[in-house]
């Protein structure tokens, strides 16, 4: 079972991505589970979401304590919270900064990667310049990091599931994923 984590404040789209990677997964034949977990819910706290993903069934119901890869789409929480408490070693993080991975001093247990899928957004006009939505673009970057999922079933479930602005969330994922 591969178990994924997404860190973001109320507002940015975390449980969208996850219910949006849970969806692409799904398309490739495997068999999924998608939760959010939140205290207050208001703008800007933070949100985590999850992802369970194997070849079997899934039968486990709780929440992910030891996730497999960590998505953050606000990288001001990697110093708010312990974003890291439980990953597994050697399990992939993908950070939203333009930043390099080395300024976020999260030692040598994980391999961090940075994604500027803020900017990204921006451009493909995917929220507002102060308040990008960057989770398309950011499961673009995740795809193609970690190989665990296709662009094809990515861009498939933006298809599916984005009411608005499909043509720009699928560009903005696509872009990401060929950047990476």
């Amino acid at each position: 079972m591969i178990e994924v984590r997404i860190h973001g404040r109320g507002g940015q789209g975390a449980v969208v991505a996850a219910e949006l990677l849970a969806s692409a997964f799904f398309r490739e034949g495997k068999y999924v589970q998608s939760f959010p977990t939140f205290g207050p819910e208001r703008r800007a706290a933070p949100v985590a979401a999850f992802v369970r993903v194997d070849e079997e069934p899934i039968k486990l119901r709780c929440e992910i304590y030891n996730p497999d890869h960590l998505i953050v789409l606000d990288a001001s929480l990697v110093r708010a919270i312990d974003i890291t408490a439980g990953v597994k070693e050697g399990g992939w993080v993908v950070i939203n900064s333009g930043k390099p991975p080395e300024s976020f001093d999260l030692g040598d247990r994980f391999r961090v990667v940075t994604v500027d899928a803020g900017a990204v957004a921006v451009k493909h006009k995917l929220g507002s310049r102060t308040q990008p939505i960057a989770n398309t673009a950011i499961l673009g970057s995740f795809a193609r990091i970690t190989g665990l999922v296709g662009i094809d079933a990515v861009v498939g479930a933006i298809e599916e599931m984005v009411s608005t602005k499909k043509e720009e969330n699928v560009a903005a994922a696509r872009e990401t994923y060929d950047r990476s």
